[in-house]
Parts: structure tokens; C-alpha cells; sequence
């Protein structure tokens, strides 16, 4: 998406707003909204929002999962499955 293409004056936004709408719903688009020339606020599909707070998570936890690795702080998978069988050891003994 060419983001210039997409840029409108908070009056064309007043003037507008119901067919805006329905085209940033329907083509999943991101408007900016300029304020006195200088580009003020966003309006998107909210589907889009979405999509792009779960990819900001997942990238989140990339980046930890990454300082993570490098500061020695991780769990080999045959560790991980150790640990694993002797919790569901001690949990059937306990039943």
C-alpha cells in the first residue's frame, strides 16, 4: 500500500466520513488524517489493527526470545522434556 495515496485533510474526513469508511473496511486500508498540513491521527480496518498488535506480540517475544538465547538463559529440549516427565511424574503419585 502506497501510503501517499492514502493521506486526506480532517475536512475531507468530516465531508466524507461514511463512504471512507466503507472503502478502509472493504479494501482494508490505513487513512492518515492531516490537521493543519501535518499528518495527525490514523484510521483503519480494525481487522487490520488487530493483525498488526498480534504481529507486534509475536515479534515482541522474538526479541526476548532472542536476548534470552544470548544471556545463556534457555532450556534444551531434552531438558525441557526431562522436567516435563517428572512433573507428570509427581503428579500421578500424588493422585
Amino acid at each position: 500500500m502506497k501510503l501517499s495515496d492514502s493521506i486526506k485533510p480532517i475536512s475531507y474526513l468530516k465531508a466524507h466520513a461514511s463512504e471512507l469508511i466503507r472503502d478502509i473496511v472493504k479494501n482494508q486500508k490505513t487513512l492518515v488524517v492531516t490537521h493543519n498540513g501535518e499528518a495527525r491521527v490514523v484510521v483503519q480496518d480494525v481487522r487490520v489493527y488487530e493483525r498488526q498488535q498480534q504481529t507486534l506480540a509475536m515479534l515482541k517475544i522474538l526479541a526476548q526470545s532472542s536476548q534470552s538465547f544470548r544471556k545463556g538463559r534457555f532450556t534444551t529440549l531434552r531438558q525441557a522434556f526431562a522436567h516435563l516427565k517428572q512433573r507428570m511424574q509427581r503428579f500421578e503419585h500424588s493422585l
